[in-house]
């Protein structure tokens, strides 16, 4: 006798409260999924874009707004910090280096940053078509930039104030791409990246500083830390919107947050401690939902339970004929807690199913995403555990009212 197929055709037999029992325990099982995969995702996220970047440096205001922009590019500055500010902070013995960020521009809703080649290097980039952006009025774009605006070499590019999209800007200061990068699954693929000099000469008015100054404010300075040369006019005038700076030496984290706050006009942002705050943010509301998704699974328990018990009273007669003929009680058991698995199993697979295809969807509507629907957590196989748990426990009842049942009472009843 083959107790799985005969436990499945009893749960065919009866398909309404069987679809049923599948779909309820399979959205429970989707939406713990879903969020187990938005959450892995994006923490995996966080750590690869803030890679190599142990504080962030910026205008006084929200920590966790300045990490927000300089990191993730997905909010406002808090403002802008002076050149000769941030140089004198990045002499600081406890530095090692530091990468400038220039921002508040944009081209057709996608962040233009002035920086330099080091910017590009946290991410390990390299270079698809053409060549690295350099002092004048040049820019190398994003491979999801490229891709989906269509740029080719040469093109000309006004960037425009804030990330709005159509908003005015510098029309009469082009950039001109001069290469694209290739896909590193990070930030960078949607990013302008161009030279803080271009980003001043775009917000400037060099000319009138030419007449106005004397031949001294030409002289170059070196900007070692920071990695650029600047005049020294540009090093007295000029801002910039933060510093992405790593350590020298572990004491550095206890130590420069403190000398940065101290600082009137700089503020210094732990990118490990606000996203952690952030997801302390964040995990309220995916607390609340992973309830939701439990409580779904538990009515689908109880819908599966339901089910056998109906099923249980309508077979009476039939599993009474099964043991006249020589089933034995452990198998009329067991056949009755298989088909409380098979409905487990087979909603636990629609759910993965449904929260895996969820998954391809943001993957297509969101860019950043590479991961697609072939994302796995670990945590995947706990729910899957789980819910067989979950399954077995509905079962358990009904398949022991069935392995007690007697035999001749039945039989003389029908």
């Amino acid at each position: 006798m083959n107790l799985f197929s005969l436990s499945v055709k009893n749960v065919i037999a009866k398909p309404l409260s069987s679809i049923l029992s599948v779909l309820l325990f399979g959205f429970g099982v989707a939406i713990i999924v879903s969020i187990l995969l938005t959450s892995s995702f994006l923490k995996n996220e966080i750590n690869k874009n803030a890679q190599g970047i142990d504080l962030v440096v910026g205008a006084k205001g929200s920590p966790l707004q300045i990490i927000l922009a300089s990191i993730f590019h997905i909010d406002y500055p808090t403002g802008n910090i002076s050149l000769r500010d941030a140089n004198n902070l990045t002499r600081n013995r406890l530095v090692a280096s530091a990468v400038p960020l220039s921002l508040g521009d944009s081209y057709l809703g996608y962040r233009i940053v002035g920086t330099t080649k080091a910017y590009a290097e946290l991410y390990d980039a390299s270079i698809e078509k053409g060549e690295w952006f350099g002092e004048g009025m040049t820019a190398t774009v994003g491979a999801s930039i490229a891709k989906n605006l269509g740029i080719q070499m040469g093109d000309k590019l006004a960037s425009a104030h804030g990330l709005a999209e159509g908003a005015g800007g510098h029309e009469e200061h082009p950039f001109t791409v001069v290469g694209i990068m290739e896909s590193t699954g990070s930030v960078l693929d949607q990013l302008i990246l161009v030279s803080m000099q271009s980003v001043w000469e775009v917000h400037g008015d060099h000319e009138e500083h030419d007449h106005e100054e004397g031949s001294d404010h030409h002289e170059i300075i070196s900007l070692e830390r920071i990695g650029v040369e600047v005049t020294k006019e540009q090093l007295e005038n000029e801002d910039i919107t933060s510093l992405l700076i790593k350590y020298r030496s572990p004491m550095a984290a206890v130590q420069l947050p403190r000398i940065v706050n101290g600082t009137s006009n700089l503020q210094a942002a732990s990118p490990p401690y606000e996203t952690a705050r952030l997801f302390n943010i964040i995990g309220v509301g995916v607390d609340v939902v992973n309830v939701l998704g439990l409580v779904i699974i538990i009515l689908s328990a109880t819908s599966v339970f339901i089910a056998l018990i109906n099923s249980l009273k309508e077979r009476k007669y039939e599993l009474a004929i099964m043991r006249s003929m020589g089933a034995s009680q452990m198998k009329v058991f067991v056949l009755i807690l298989m088909e409380g698995i098979t409905l487990t199993l087979i909603g636990s697979a629609f759910g993965f199913g449904l929260a895996h295809l969820g998954f391809i969807v943001l993957a297509n509507s969101m860019e950043q995403i590479q991961a697609g629907g072939m994302f796995f957590v670990a945590e995947e196989y706990k729910v899957m555990l789980g819910s067989l748990t979950v399954g077995i426990f509905a079962s358990i009842i009904p398949a022991f009212l069935a392995y007690k049942s007697d035999i001749s009472e039945t039989l003389s009843k029908a």
